[in-house]
């Protein structure tokens, strides 16, 4: 009997080919994808994109399809913009960070003399 051209045969023949042809395919958009670079954003954009944000017109989802950044992008620039937006129009108050320059320029000082002796 000859098994070589049973239909069962070449059904599984085909589909073994489909697998393989289904697995290059995949390859080949993995390897387009780590090939894609970074794509970096400028000021300019990021401006228009928060400005756009702040507004509160549009979505988050919204946003980030219109601009093409991922939803988190939009967040994290936009905390910063909010925290220091009363910096343009005002003084800009040291924080409970910054340290005051006078108390730095103390400690310079002191350090300097106890190497010098």
């Amino acid at each position: 009997m000859n098994r070589e051209g049973s239909p069962e045969i070449r059904a599984l023949c085909k589909v073994v080919v489909w697998l393989h042809r289904s697995y290059q395919l995949v390859a080949n958009q993995r390897s387009e994808a780590m090939t894609r670079t970074r794509r970096n954003h400028g000021a300019a954009c990021k401006a228009q994109l928060l400005l756009t944000a702040v507004k509160g017109d549009k979505t988050l989802a919204e946003l980030t399809e219109q601009f093409r950044v991922h939803p988190t992008h939009i967040t994290e620039w936009k905390h910063p913009l909010l925290a220091r937006a009363a910096d343009v129009f005002g003084e800009a108050t040291p924080t409970a960070d910054t340290p005051e320059l006078n108390t730095l320029q103390a400690k310079i000082g002191q350090l300097a003399l106890e190497d010098d002796c």
